[in-house]
């Protein structure tokens, strides 16, 4: 997994989270050649939206990728991106998916997602209480708790 951090003219980042969504009424739908397009449509998708992908698998009822992305993106859209790119091209593309899913919807509502990165939340306390720490005497922080 990459360490790299994502500069930008005025930001510095590496956001990453973990990403899950399936088929409707998970139907083990995505095997053979539509599991393969399903993948490369992914990777097309992330290659033109400047998104990273660190690990990923599409199984044959969902799909888990662990993405790094800049902070001008945000998760609800990436998904909606991922969702309606792949469902729209996959249907088009074999036809007994649209038999089987009327009404064009391929995906299931929802997705999970979980931030994962390099830093724990104890890590964040620590460095947060080392500053609080630092500047009690100076009175020129305010404390948000």
């Amino acid at each position: 997994m990459s360490t790299d951090l994502r500069k930008c003219l005025h930001t510095v980042s590496r956001l990453t989270c973990h990403v899950v969504w399936v088929t409707k009424y998970r139907f083990k739908v995505l095997k053979g050649d539509v599991q393969k397009r399903c993948r490369e449509l992914l990777i097309q998708i992330c290659e033109a939206e400047g998104i990273e992908i660190l690990k990923g698998v599409v199984s044959s009822d969902h799909v888990h990728m662990h993405i790094e992305y800049a902070p001008k993106h945000n998760i609800s859209t990436i998904l909606k991106n991922f969702k309606g790119r792949t469902s729209r091209k996959l249907q088009m593309e074999f036809p007994e998916l649209k038999e089987r899913y009327w009404g064009q919807h391929f995906w299931a509502s929802g997705y999970g997602v979980w931030s994962t990165g390099n830093i724990t939340d104890k890590m964040v306390n620590e460095y947060l209480e080392h500053h609080r720490k630092k500047d009690d005497n100076e009175n020129s922080n305010f404390i948000l708790e």
